[in-house]
């Protein structure tokens, strides 16, 4: 035992090479208890095919020792070897003290293989076992809420998060505020991540805080947070489309729009910026650079129909009805044709390009779609009303009236078509 130590003290000093020479020598005399302590220190060292090798003599010897092969299962995992680990893990007996770390291990291996169910049963097992386990509350926690099934994950993570001292380390709150947020109930989020924060300043908390401040209209809050993150790991891209929104809602446009230029910087292909730009840049009242931000969503990502949306709004609100076709044909020359809007958008402009016979045919596509729109039934009455369909009109006309009955205009227009 006296080399172990030495072994250890040379290891602890840097002395590597020293320390393993000690171990070595120290294996040749050890017996059973201090071959499993040298076993210990050739895994911690990375040495894991002496480890093994050792496990495995001791395990030939005690084949029911539950620490052996607890140890030995590790390492297998290390080496990717999880099936055989899963064999060694299922012989650790119900009445071995390693039984529920046993479980805890086999849950985890079971969840690599995607066998959630299984992993699920093996945790269920060891909280019947120790239902005041803490660990156990905080494995069911942590497997729920990776799952996404964050209803579940709370009363095991809330049972966790008051003996939270049995576990350094693991960060419960943040943890449990993660589940509360990703499962809507937002204000119980706020206070598990103010808590959390305190001790693990952690990029991905901080942005589950700014995102939560968000969801309640806390600004400020969001700000702050996300501020925070961008100073911390600016490219956590994640941050700035939820940064300029808060600022947006702030109505500091200028900010918003710095956010968003900030985050082009570091992802440049991320069409949502773009998006959010262009949108943004009507608000501060400059038309020519949102059609810009918005040209390059489209560009980077064809089949983002907000932006395809926004952009042929804005083409027929101004009446710029050759840059609206010129869109929608290079939209459907991609494939990302057949929404219903652009197709009345394309239908208006046909129309205004006196291309009647093709824009009655888009009109008639979509009727349907829209007939309790008032815009579009207004739109389309017209449109038949001025090509000859007087009766079809008529019947538009009537429909309007239903969503409309304030507009006394058309009332009157009615009367005199009928009469």
């Amino acid at each position: 035992m006296k080399e172990i130590q030495q072994g250890l003290t040379f290891i602890e000093e840097g002395k590597i090479e020293d320390g393993l020479k000690k171990i070595n020598q120290a294996k040749e005399t050890a017996n059973h208890d201090q071959l499993f302590t040298i076993a210990e220190i050739y895994y911690e060292l990375g040495h894991l095919q002496e480890a093994k090798k050792i496990l495995e003599e001791l395990m030939a010897l005690y084949p029911d020792e539950g620490n052996v092969l607890i140890q030995l299962a590790e390492i297998l995992i290390d080496l990717d070897e999880e099936d055989e680990a899963i064999e060694y893990l299922l012989d650790i007996k119900e009445n071995d003290p390693t039984f529920l770390q046993a479980q805890l291990l086999l849950a985890d291996l079971y969840q690599m293989q995607a066998l959630d169910e299984v992993a699920e049963q093996k945790l269920l097992t060891a909280a019947k076992k120790a239902p005041d386990e803490v660990i156990i509350s905080y494995g069911l926690g942590d497997f729920y809420l990776g799952r996404g099934d964050y209803q579940k994950s709370i009363p095991h993570l809330k049972r966790a998060v008051h003996k939270k001292e049995e576990l350094p380390g693991m960060h419960i709150e943040l943890k449990l505020a993660e589940a509360y947020s990703a499962g809507g109930q937002f204000e119980e989020a706020l206070q598990y991540y103010k808590e959390g924060l305190k001790d693990y300043f952690e990029p991905h908390a901080l942005f589950g805080y700014g995102f939560t401040a968000y969801q309640v209209g806390d600004m400020g809050l969001a700000i702050e947070q996300l501020e925070a993150l961008k100073a911390l790991d600016p490219d956590f891209t994640s941050l700035y489309p939820y940064l300029a929104r808060a600022f947006e809602a702030e109505q500091r446009f200028d900010e918003a729009m710095d956010a968003l230029k900030a985050g082009m910087t570091v992802d440049d292909y991320n069409d949502q910026l773009y998006l959010l730009a262009g949108k943004l840049s009507f608000k501060r009242q400059n038309p020519d650079e949102a059609v810009q931000f918005l040209q390059q969503a489209i560009a980077i990502n064809p089949s983002n129909l907000e932006a395809i949306q926004t952009l042929a709004a804005f083409y027929k609100d101004q009446e710029l009805f050759e840059e609206l076709l010129e869109l929608l044909s290079h939209v459907e020359g991609l494939g990302e044709g057949g929404d219903p809007l652009l197709t009345w958008y394309e239908a208006n402009a046909l129309n205004h390009d006196e291309q009647f016979e093709t824009a009655a045919v888009k009109y008639q596509e979509v009727r349907e779609h829209f007939k309790e729109d008032p815009d579009f039934l207004e739109e389309y009455a017209y449109f038949l009303l001025e090509n000859g369909e007087r009766e079809n009109a008529i019947v538009y006309f009537k429909s309007l009236l239903q969503y409309a009955p304030s507009r006394e205009d058309v009332r009157e227009l009615l009367l005199n078509l009928e009469n």
